[in-house]
């Protein structure tokens, strides 16, 4: 009998493939969503006692289709829905496929994804209602993920299902014009959960998994995709170094200082090898080159060891793809490495009023100090410490900026 962290992550993991069954066969996104809540609890309550069904999935697809015919019957349309649902209703959904038969419609999954990143919902509204109904988060979760009221939330999530409403379920046609939205998504997720920008806390390990394990699923789903690939790569290798990059209060630690032996080495091979595959089959895009990055830093034994010309070369390729200020921002970093800091200064200073936010103040402070100018960099620091939210990234700055007042 499993115990219940196990059933936990079972009804996790089959949950959006669960709520997909239910809006492709009925639609109504919301009231599926309520009757997949209502099956898993009831799972929850009746499974440790009375052990796992043989096919969890189809048993949590039978109750919640019970449940949302029961909440469909009051309608007007009770009878076309309840003759349609029959007609509809597929056997394997409530029995154990035979041996050897694949499972049907296991890309429920992407197809929830391409509908909570329907083109019509704002970045905001996309990363919400993904975490709700792809990731199982309750509005709570994700109020408290992103820092904002939970009523806050409530109303986005449910404008965000008033706007796929109606929405064929599936993947779109030019289904592959979409995919970079998805997985656009899935790293802003992960960003917020790796460097939290707001709050006491550096890192949300929780958010930053969850985005982890939803890329996973997309990788699994299209072996195929290099730039699937390389997201899961770039997340494989950043978070490899999660347990070195804050010290035992949560003050932040920055990648030249850390203790590298606390680097997660299982998850940087397997980046690793996510990457170099993906490279290997044709024309890299954003998310292989940023993961190619990665790996050059977490392969290296020391910062001073780090292949800053291959890095530099790297990030010119990613520029001619990816023009934006942040990429060219990073990219002035490793100038600066290969170059001199008068160098990435330069850089830096062709930036000014395109990088939105702290980061630009806080590298040029860095860079400012290693040319010997203290009274300059003091002030980058302190309009960096400033402009950021988050209280580890505001105590570390005015930390660098209090050691050049003297």
């Amino acid at each position: 009998m499993r115990n219940a962290p196990e059933i936990e992550d079972l009804l996790r993991r089959d949950a959006p493939q669960v709520l997909g069954a239910l809006v492709r066969r009925y639609g109504h996104f919301d009231a599926a969503e309520d009757a997949v809540q209502e099956a898993l609890l009831a799972a929850a309550g009746q499974w440790p006692e009375a052990g796992v069904p043989g096919n969890p999935r189809g048993w949590l697809i039978k109750v919640a289709s019970r449940r949302l015919t029961d909440a469909l019957r009051s309608d007007q349309a009770r009878r076309q829905r309840e003759e349609r649902a029959a007609a509809l209703t597929p056997r394997d959904a409530f029995t154990a496929p035979p041996p050897g038969e694949r499972a049907p419609r296991e890309d429920d999954t992407l197809s929830l994804l391409f509908l909570c990143c329907h083109p019509d919902l704002s970045p905001p509204a996309q990363i919400a209602l993904t975490l709700r109904a792809v990731g199982g988060l309750t509005t709570a979760e994700i109020a408290r993920a992103c820092l904002v009221p939970e009523a806050t939330m409530a109303q986005r999530v449910s404008r965000a299902k008033q706007k796929v409403r109606g929405v064929r379920f599936g993947r779109p046609d030019r289904w592959e014009q979409r995919l970079p939205s998805v997985l656009q998504t899935l790293y802003l997720i992960f960003n917020e959960g790796y460097t939290a920008t707001s709050g006491a806390a550096l890192q949300r390990r929780d958010l930053a998994g969850e985005a982890v394990r939803l890329t996973r699923t997309v990788h699994r789903l299209l072996p195929g995709d290099c730039e699937a690939a390389g997201l899961l790569a770039l997340m494989l290798l950043t978070d490899a170094r999660r347990d070195a990059r804050s010290g035992p209060r949560g003050d932040l630690i920055p990648l030249d200082e850390q203790d590298r032996g606390r680097w997660d080495r299982a998850a940087i091979e397997e980046g690793v090898a996510l990457v170099t595959r993906a490279l290997s089959r044709g024309r890299p895009g954003p998310f292989q080159l940023r993961a190619a990055i990665a790996a050059v830093h977490d392969e290296a034994s020391s910062h001073e060891s780090t292949d800053w010309a291959e890095t530099l070369g790297l990030y010119d390729v990613l520029v001619s793809l990816v023009p934006g200020p942040v990429e060219r921002l990073n990219r002035a970093v490793a100038v600066a490495m290969v170059h001199g800091p008068r160098a990435g200064l330069a850089e830096v200073d062709a930036l000014e009023g395109e990088v939105k936010g702290h980061r630009l103040d806080a590298v040029r402070g860095h860079l400012l100090e290693r040319v010997g100018e203290p009274e300059a960099a003091r002030a980058a620091y302190e309009s960096a410490a400033a402009q950021t939210l988050s209280l580890p990234e505001q105590r570390y700055l005015r930390a660098r900026a209090a050691r050049l007042t003297d």
